[in-house]
């Protein structure tokens, strides 16, 4: 399967991910992970982060967002 068959299958789950732990919609929450470091290295072969799961990725977008330790619900 090529890579962007890969990551056109990943993110709309990472995308639904942010938007439900996050409480935005799903517009807001594309943005989010757009604009992000995670969606960089995503989109960059060389990663190999293109052969991870969706919530290993969401995990990561988590930690770019410090939100694993964080007591909100809100994006910082």
């Amino acid at each position: 399967m090529a890579h962007a068959t890969i990551k056109a299958t990943l993110i709309p789950e990472i995308v639904r991910m942010i938007a439900e732990k996050f409480h935005l919609s799903e517009e807001e929450a594309m943005d989010q992970f757009y604009t992000s470091r995670t969606a960089e290295a995503l989109s960059d072969s060389e990663t190999g982060l293109y052969g991870q799961s969706a919530l290993f990725v969401f995990g990561l977008f988590c930690q770019e967002k410090d939100c694993l330790t964080s007591n909100g619900n809100e994006l910082q």
